[in-house]
């Protein structure tokens, strides 16, 4: 009877891991399963092992292992039982004007801990969306507790931290992974998950994820739900990107038809695999600089992309800026005829 018990109970911790997104499956649970900015982890490895660790500020892309790093660190500093009362995490999702920098944070720092030396840790997840007033308020909950409280904050965009609380921590810049650290990783996940992939599928994933690991992860989890073989082209479909054959066919269009056919071909196209135009407009960047035209062609090409790329920005009609596009596409066909 005890040991059906037992059964039941172990039962739904394996469905629950085994349900769990891969991102969070395989989040990196120490400092050493991390992949990546070894100099930035042999750094904050050696202000813990002298038990010296700042007020710091990790910032960068989404992706590229911030929170995983403060997280490890918080499990290498505290055991299990003592996490919940000596770590306080706060993210985006969490209320955090100046009411709550004056009210959980200030009383989470400035109780002391009683038969437990060391100090406690508070994380701040996502610091750039907090008000201008939390931050200032902040400043002073941060020198009047260093004591006993160290503040850890992550953001995307440094620029939205005001310099005050900048100079008050040190500062790390994850940078996005480049392809040598994320294959190892994910070939790790492909291996625990028996995922049939292929090479130009591996390709096609760090290509789309840009050295953003959670969105690898993220696009290899949906492909193979959705296809069970994760090639390039089901990637691609997968997350509405078009394809590279694609984008050779709507340049040829442009460059090559007359503007009528090159319009009804392209909608038609985008109207078959639901294609954005922003999404084209990228990819036909990328080609226009391996195209070989003339330098003063290029510049007015690229001058008139940039116009479009703003006007889909602020919310414009697709239909107009793919005419637009087209157009800028076939003067610039007439240029090249007219210099030759």
């Amino acid at each position: 009877m005890e040991a059906s018990a037992a059964k039941q109970q172990q039962q739904p911790a394996t469905v629950k891991i085994r349900n769990l997104p891969w991102v969070e499956k395989y989040r990196p649970q120490t400092l050493n399963d991390l992949i990546s900015h070894q100099d930035i982890l042999s750094t904050i490895q050696k202000f813990i092992s002298e038990d010296r660790l700042p007020h710091l500020l990790l910032y960068g892309p989404p992706g590229t292992g911030k929170t995983s790093t403060i997280l490890a660190c918080a499990k290498q500093l505290y055991k299990d039982k003592e996490f919940g009362s000596m770590v306080l995490e706060l993210n985006a999702s969490d209320d955090r004007g100046i009411d709550i920098v004056r009210g959980p944070i200030l009383s989470f720092a400035s109780t002391r801990t009683i038969f437990k030396k060391g100090f406690k840790l508070v994380i701040l997840d996502e610091a750039d969306a907090m008000t201008q007033d939390a931050q200032n308020a902040l400043r002073r909950v941060i020198e009047k507790f260093t004591e006993n409280t160290r503040f850890c904050l992550i953001c995307n965009y440094l620029s939205k931290i005001i310099p005050a609380l900048q100079s008050r921590c040190t500062r790390f810049r994850f940078g996005p992974l480049t392809p040598e650290l994320m294959v190892p990783r994910l070939e790790h996940v492909i291996e625990e998950e028996k995922v049939d992939i292929s090479e130009d599928g591996m390709k096609a994933l760090v290509t789309l994820s840009s050295g953003d690991m959670r969105r690898a992860l993220n696009i290899l989890q949906s492909t193979n739900m959705a296809f069970g073989k994760v090639t390039e082209e089901t990637v691609y479909t997968c997350t509405g990107h078009p394809l590279k054959s694609d984008i050779a066919n709507i340049l040829d269009w442009m460059l090559n038809q007359d503007f009528t056919t090159a319009y009804r071909n392209i909608m038609d196209l985008k109207t078959l695999k639901g294609l954005a135009l922003h999404d084209i407009l990228t990819e036909i960047h990328l080609f226009v600089h391996r195209v070989d035209f003339p330098s003063s062609v290029r510049i007015h090409l690229l001058t008139k992309m940039a116009d479009i790329e703003y006007r889909l920005s602020v919310g414009t009609s697709e239909k107009i800026q793919l005419s637009s596009l087209i157009a800028a596409f076939q003067v610039t066909r007439d240029l090249i005829v007219a210099e030759a």
